[in-house]
């Protein structure tokens, strides 16, 4: 394991259990009162809507050159947001770390 992959482990198992206690107490439906409460929660609403969207058409054309399908970690941000984005990276990183396969010894 290098240790950008242990960051962004630490990271996401981290937001997770952020993310599972806030909707323990608050319900899932309690992120959308905070949001369209005012307009500055309207606004950081959008914000991160354009933010995750740009990390989703990132991550679709990084997943395909890499042989990965980007599906679940887009299908996960859809309800989980950031979740599934740093999931991504760590699928991302694990794939890096695995050895080259040699076509040659590949087809013996």
């Amino acid at each position: 394991m290098n240790l950008k992959l242990i960051g962004l482990s630490v990271i996401l198992a981290d937001f997770v259990a952020l993310s599972a206690y806030a909707i323990y107490h608050y319900g899932y439906l309690a992120f959308f009162d905070a949001f369209f409460g005012n307009a500055i929660g309207v606004q950081i609403f959008f914000d991160l809507c354009i933010a995750l969207g740009i990390v989703a058409v990132w991550m679709w054309r990084d997943a395909h050159e890499r042989g990965i399908s980007p599906i679940p970690y887009i299908a996960l941000m859809l309800p989980l947001g950031s979740i599934g984005a740093l999931a991504y990276l760590v699928r991302r990183e694990i794939r890096v770390e695995q050895p080259a396969i040699d076509p040659v010894l590949a087809h013996r």
